[in-house]
């Protein structure tokens, strides 16, 4: 800046649009993602496969790409981690099993390989839009999460990042780990609004 201009910019009454050509212009601001569009990629991977199987309508898990009951009578149970003699880790190891092992061999991440329990289902098989919405921000219905615990939970637990890697013979969640991460969080911090 000139001696002159920064002179003109001290006295504004001297000139004003020397002071306005020295200012720089506001940086734009980008616009804020439409919340109930970024809880539309929500539902969407919420209600892939890949999340359905264990968040079922009934105390059956589902498994496989086509949603089927889980085969030798496996339940909930009371926590969530199956029945006597029947436990999900009795199968489910800490990784997933290589590819040569068949294509019906079980998958697994870790030790709490589980459904949500029977007090909470967090259920995400046939539920609508809002209804789904509205079970997410209930703490008395998501398992005492606020909006801030829920994005941890989907940015970081190890079950939910399988729904990205499953395995051999298992389609991944469809929308990027990233590009769904995003839009949670652009949905519960404009207000967690539900579709009508």
């Amino acid at each position: 800046m000139s001696r002159v201009t920064l002179f003109s910019c001290v006295l504004p009454s001297l000139a004003l649009a020397a002071c306005a050509a020295a200012t720089p212009p506001p940086t734009p601001v980008a616009p804020k993602p439409d919340p109930l569009a970024a809880f539309e990629t929500v539902r969407a991977v919420l209600q892939h496969p890949r999340c359905l199987n264990c968040h079922p309508a009934g105390d059956t898990p589902l498994q496989g790409d086509a949603a089927g009951l889980h085969a030798q009578g496996v339940v909930r149970g009371s926590d969530g981690r199956g029945v006597a003699g029947l436990a999900c880790t009795s199968c489910h190891g800490l990784s997933n099993l290589p590819a040569s092992y068949g294509p019906s061999q079980p998958p697994g991440v870790s030790t709490e390989w589980r459904m949500p329990g029977p007090g909470v289902k967090m259920v995400f098989a046939g539920v609508a839009a809002k209804a789904l919405c509205e079970q997410l921000k209930d703490p008395a219905r998501n398992g005492g999460k606020d909006l801030v615990a829920l994005e941890g939970h989907v940015a970081h637990d190890p079950l939910v990042l399988w729904g990205w890697a499953p395995g051999a013979g298992r389609a991944p969640v469809s929308v990027p780990h990233q590009v769904f991460t995003a839009a949670f969080t652009a949905w519960s911090q404009q207000g967690a609004p539900c579709p009508q």
